[in-house]
């Protein structure tokens, strides 16, 4: 029989202190969703108000080092300008690697509660390893669909003592892995700004990285919650590895004079492709030239679905800002210098709410 939720604090007590989470939730015979987990209309995902962007040809980067590199910097940028979302194939990851680590992500949250409830926030042998679910619980009119474990990369040795058994060694390989690819981006994106940094700065704004495994369980009423709701990430830049389940949706920000509505618009699932977003430090140090991606997640009644980012993001000590040579070409700072430490805190101190994680930091 499943549990009665017949109030807030039953189901906050089961799903987020004992740490059953969503996927406890549903194993336990759920049949509609609770009222805690419906959104407000206007926050709703309806698939058929969402376009597609399959004309989008992801971008090639074994490319990179070539005679066409100039072509392939040229469309990172365009994507950058325009959507903050694009996806890569040829990156460099094996396939082998992707599917061990859908598989290892799986593996873990198919586990007894008990074993991912060690994780939780306060109990978790390392505070560089968390179990959760939605994103700031306590905080949040209503909860997202989702559960996650996060694992905060400090050094091999303590990853491979902490992090998960489940997931640890194939989750740290696709870090590790990954971070050629991150600094080749991130160095194109600084470079094609008319800015050099040296390598030294460039490792400090991604200086701090973290892998996150998503789940998202199968839910009776998909059309009225949301896996993840509306925001965009606070890092440098975020790579990700999506199964083929699909419901990742970017907006396309309004430009009255482009013609652009401010669409959401479905990021479909290439088998072998990573999918790239811009986070607010780039945002920020563009002075808006790059673009956050405001993006989301939707449920589904048939399959559970898992999601694997990787987070980079400046130390905490990092100070950012518009970079001087972009406020001097442009004629003005759209952004104060911020200590990423505190923009970091404002952005976790808060229910996901589109992009006002930047007002932190916007001149107004």
């Amino acid at each position: 029989m499943a549990p009665s939720f017949n109030d807030g604090n039953s189901l906050f007590n089961f799903v987020v202190r004992d740490g059953n989470g969503v996927k406890g939730m549903v194993d336990s015979g759920l049949s509609k969703v609770p009222e805690q987990y419906i959104q407000p209309p206007h926050e709703r995902i309806v698939k058929l108000n969402a376009s597609s962007v399959n004309e989008l040809t992801p971008i090639d980067l074994s490319k990179i080092d070539g005679v066409d590199h100039e072509q392939v910097a040229n469309e990172i940028v365009n994507a950058a300008e325009a959507l903050g979302f694009f996806q890569v194939v040829n990156h460099g990851l094996p396939m082998e690697l992707l599917e061990s680590l859908k598989d290892a992500a799986n593996n873990f949250f198919g586990q007894a509660p008990e074993k991912k409830a060690a994780y939780r926030k306060g109990v978790s042998p390392s505070p560089y390893v968390k179990y959760g679910t939605s994103f700031v619980p306590e905080k949040e009119k209503a909860l997202e669909w989702k559960d996650y474990v996060s694992m905060v990369y400090t050094n091999d040795a303590d990853a491979l003592s902490h992090w998960p058994n489940e997931c640890k060694e194939v989750a740290l390989e696709y870090l590790k892995t990954s971070m050629h690819m991150v600094k080749k981006i991130v160095k194109i994106l600084i470079e094609k700004l008319g800015v050099t940094l040296e390598d030294s700065k460039i490792d400090g704004l991604i200086g701090l990285t973290m892998v996150n495994m998503n789940f998202y369980p199968t839910c009776p009423n998909p059309e009225l919650t949301v896996g993840v709701g509306r925001h965009s990430d606070m890092g440098t830049l975020t790579v990700l590895l999506q199964d083929g389940i699909g419901g990742l949706y970017v907006k396309v920000e309004e430009d009255m004079d482009a013609g652009k509505k401010g669409e959401w618009i479905e990021i479909p699932p290439i088998p072998g492709a990573l999918v790239i977003n811009i986070g607010d430090t780039l945002q920020i140090l563009s002075n808006g030239r790059y673009k956050s991606a405001e993006h989301r997640v939707r449920t589904t009644s048939t399959q559970s679905r898992v999601s694997i980012p990787i987070f980079t993001i400046p130390k905490p000590t990092e100070r950012i800002g518009p970079l001087p040579e972009v406020v001097a070409s442009d004629g003005v700072a759209r952004y104060r210098e911020v200590v990423f430490g505190d923009y970091m805190n404002n952005f976790f101190g808060n229910a996901h709410e589109g992009k006002k994680s930047l007002d932190y930091a916007q001149i107004s």
